[in-house]
């Protein structure tokens, strides 16, 4: 049996899409074409596995970030975002980036780091730093490797969200990937995970 969407999640969704359909320069692009066609969210990446090491430009302050220097140090969120350009900002998407940012200071004061990783571009993801105001780390993976080594999916011109929560070795102690029935997990969720 399929239920009817709650009418505030609906408006929700409606009000992020309508912010989101504002701009179509960058959307069509050599991404949007890599990852026009569905893959399925299938990650080979299990709880308490290791994940693959990574190198990205965290462009909310100008530097590289190496996950593996994390190891040791402190647990880490990473949260695979999908937005198609500086301006379209997936509408199931959008609430989560809002909704992450807005409780950074609560993860950081957990001793958590929450990476947000986008496929968008250097330039797009200046744009999205600045019109959302985002404080957290914001690390752009326009080539989609790290997406893919993750297997996140993807479909219709973007990958697909996920969220892994690591412990302390880089070990995977929760993973959420996408469905149309839960597209992201929730800041209290992901800050539960950690433990």
């Amino acid at each position: 049996m399929v239920g009817i969407a709650h009418p505030i999640c609906l408006r929700s969704i409606i009000d992020s899409l309508m912010v989101s359909i504002q701009d179509f320069k960058g959307l069509i692009n050599k991404r949007f074409f890599n990852n026009f066609f569905p893959i399925p969210a299938t990650s080979p990446l299990k709880r308490g596995m290791n994940v693959p090491d990574f190198q990205l430009p965290n462009v909310t302050n100008n530097s590289q970030v190496k996950l593996s220097d994390y190891f040791n140090q402190q647990p880490v969120i990473l949260a695979f975002t999908r937005i198609f350009s500086e301006k379209l900002y997936c509408p199931l998407c959008y609430p989560h980036i809002i909704e992450l940012n807005g409780a950074y200071e609560q993860f950081r004061s957990a001793g958590v780091e929450v990476l947000l990783i986008t496929s968008t571009d250097h330039q797009q993801s200046l744009q999205v730093v600045q019109d959302l105001g985002l404080t957290m780390p914001f690390l752009c993976d326009p080539d989609c490797r790290v997406f893919r080594s993750y297997g996140v999916g993807q479909a219709l011109g973007a990958p697909l969200p996920a969220q892994f929560v690591l412990d302390l070795q880089g070990r995977i102690k929760y993973r959420h990937l996408f469905s149309f029935f839960s597209p992201n997990a929730d800041a209290d969720k992901l800050l539960t995970a950690v433990g």
